[in-house]
Order: C-alpha cells, then sequence, then structure tokens
C-alpha cells in the first residue's frame, strides 16, 4: 500500500508589514506594473519574481513578507524590483487573480461539457485538484491572507469571484437534488463549503514529489463522496 504524500512544510501566517504602502488602497487591479527592456526577457524575469514572492507569501504571510526579502531571494536590489513592480500588492495581485482566472476559466468548461449532475460534480472536483499542484501558493495565500486583501478596493475580484465560484457549485448540487441524484436533505452551500475545504486544506500536505498525483486524491475523494466508506449498507450516520 502506498503512502500518501504528505509535506513537513508549515505554513504559517505572522504580522508586521515593513514595506512602503502600496496602491492596494486605491488602485485597480493590474495597476502599478512597469515593464521595460527586451519583452521576452522582461517576462522571464517577471515569471520569476512572481513564483518566487508566491512561495514567500505561503510561508511567511503576505503581511510579513518584505520586498527587501523578496528581492535577496532573487538575488537582486530592492531598487530593481521595482523595474517590474511598484509594490508587493501588484506581485500577489498578479498572483491570486492568475490563479482565480485559471480556475474559473476551467470551472466554466467543465459545466458547458454537459452531463448529468454527478458527471459535472466530478468534474469540478477534479478541476480542484488538479489547481493544487501549479497553485498551491496562490491557494495558501488565499486561505491565509483573503480577509486582509478584499479591504482594498484593487483586490473587489476576490468577493466577486468567490460569488461565482460558489454559485456554479451551488447550481450543479441544487440540480443534481432536483433530480434524485443526490440527497434531497443535502444542504447545498454547507455541502460545498464542506468539499471546498476539504480539498483546499490538502495544500497543507500534500507533496508534489509523492507517489500520489492529484487525479488519484480526486478519485479517492469521490469514492467517499458518492459511495461512503461503510459497508454495512446503513444510511446516515450512527446513533451515538
Amino acid at each position: 500500500m502506498r503512502d500518501v504524500n504528505t509535506s513537513s512544510d508549515d505554513v504559517s501566517v505572522t504580522h508586521g508589514d515593513e514595506n512602503r504602502a502600496g496602491p492596494a488602497a486605491t488602485g485597480q487591479r493590474g495597476h502599478g506594473r512597469r515593464q521595460s527592456g527586451s519583452a521576452p526577457l522582461v517576462s522571464q524575469r517577471r515569471d520569476s519574481l512572481v513564483r518566487l514572492a508566491a512561495e514567500l507569501f505561503a510561508r511567511k504571510g503576505f503581511q510579513a513578507t518584505t520586498v527587501r526579502e523578496i528581492a535577496d531571494k532573487a538575488g537582486i536590489l530592492s531598487g530593481s524590483l521595482y523595474h517590474h513592480f511598484d509594490s508587493k500588492e501588484s506581485i500577489v495581485d498578479e498572483i491570486l487573480s492568475s490563479y482565480l482566472e485559471e480556475l474559473l476559466r476551467d470551472y466554466r468548461a467543465a459545466i458547458a461539457a454537459g452531463g448529468t449532475s454527478r458527471e459535472l460534480l466530478a468534474r469540478l472536483i477534479t478541476v480542484a485538484y488538479a489547481s493544487i499542484e501549479p497553485h498551491r501558493a496562490a491557494i495558501t495565500v488565499v486561505q491565509n491572507d483573503w480577509q486582509y486583501l478584499r479591504q482594498f478596493p484593487r483586490f473587489a475580484y476576490l468577493d466577486r469571484s468567490e460569488k461565482e465560484i460558489e454559485e456554479l457549485w451551488l447550481d450543479v448540487i441544487v440540480a443534481g437534488r432536483a433530480s434524485g441524484a443526490f440527497r434531497e436533505g443535502a444542504d447545498a452551500k454547507l455541502t460545498y463549503r464542506m468539499i471546498r475545504d476539504t480539498i483546499w486544506v490538502t495544500v497543507r500536505w500534500y507533496r508534489p514529489d509523492g507517489p500520489l498525483g492529484t487525479s488519484d486524491l480526486a478519485a479517492h475523494f469521490m469514492t467517499v463522496l458518492f459511495d461512503g466508506i461503510g459497508t454495512d449498507g446503513q444510511p446516515g450516520a450512527p446513533s451515538l
């Protein structure tokens, strides 16, 4: 029997920002992004900076990570970082907006493919698990720093994205309940939140280099969700 992928990394949040205030309080998503020099080279440098910053934000928390730490990690001076981004808010904006845009695109495609409610829900679950590996840091930032970031106008899209994602899932669950595919008494919103949180917490322990891929995790989760783990044929929870 293979061991489940686990990670010894402990992601935590600390507080206290040593940076100057960025445009988060007044700007809009995408503002404050600077570019200069050769386009392909600039793009490569930006991508590298975004990846490094995402890992720092995930490990230390957005507020506790300074621009100097990001620059040090990249092996450049702090001033050089400002050639690409005018603040760390612009960096986290790029991290989160890219993640949410891709996730919503894949969710919409999963729904547009059609099928039964069970098939649609299975696709949504598969998409959610598939996002863990490429967006582990972004998902961790969402979990840790959502409440802090959503107070700024430039991050208003966080709430809009959350609302659209929830509505996509709820529509599938409600339709499945109406068709008889899912239990009539299942609370749609509670069911969605339990599925979402079970998938999200996976970023805390999943190791991409372990024996299980995200498709394996999705398949196992769906077996438990749709078929349960009991073998006695008794419905519902036992009396305690």
